[in-house]
């Protein structure tokens, strides 16, 4: 893979599934310079733990790396750059930090990022957990963020060049 070749790429697996990994793997492949955009938020102590070990893990990797929650849109505008690769991690935390924030439009958030893909000079390359493989969720939340996930992974996939989906550290391409 090479960065005139895909320009968007989506990256989908369950926990666990060596996704961030495998999408790193694309990142250090490109050549470009890289920039780790974290949407992760520290909700609490092992969340905290686990956001310092991820930096700790890529500090002497050559990353450059930036945290935002919420404004995933302004941040990938701010960083496009044809030079780079922006590694996004990942798309359902962002989901989770829109969804807990009063006032949010979802799907709108989401329809924004989708639509912006095509004016990004950058290389993007989005991780996200697939949570539609499961059971029904019991509680109204829980089936909220799996639509609102479900229906963004629709249309990323939809924009991107290529989409994988990671299991048991295996990617499979779907696209591209």
């Amino acid at each position: 893979m090479t960065a005139s070749h895909s320009r968007s790429i989506l990256v989908l697996g369950g926990a666990r599934s060596g996704k961030s990994r495998f999408a790193e793997g694309l990142a250090r492949d490109t050549g470009l310079d890289r920039f780790y955009l974290a949407t992760g938020r520290a909700w609490d102590d092992e969340m905290r733990a686990r956001i310092e070990t991820h930096k700790a893990d890529r500090a002497d990797d050559g990353w450059t790396t930036h945290e935002e929650p919420l404004d995933l849109v302004g941040a990938l505008k701010a960083l496009d750059k044809r030079e780079r690769v922006i590694l996004v991690d990942c798309l359902t935390l962002w989901v989770t930090n829109l969804m807990m924030e009063q006032g949010r439009d979802v799907d709108a958030d989401g329809a924004a990022l989708a639509a912006g893909l095509g004016d990004i000079k950058a290389t993007v390359i989005f991780v996200s957990n697939e949570v539609g493989l499961g059971i029904v969720p019991e509680n109204k939340m829980a089936r909220a963020f799996r639509d609102h996930a479900g229906r963004l992974h629709q249309a990323i996939a939809a924009k991107a060049d290529e989409v994988y989906f990671v299991a048991a550290g295996l990617p499979l391409k779907m696209k591209g």
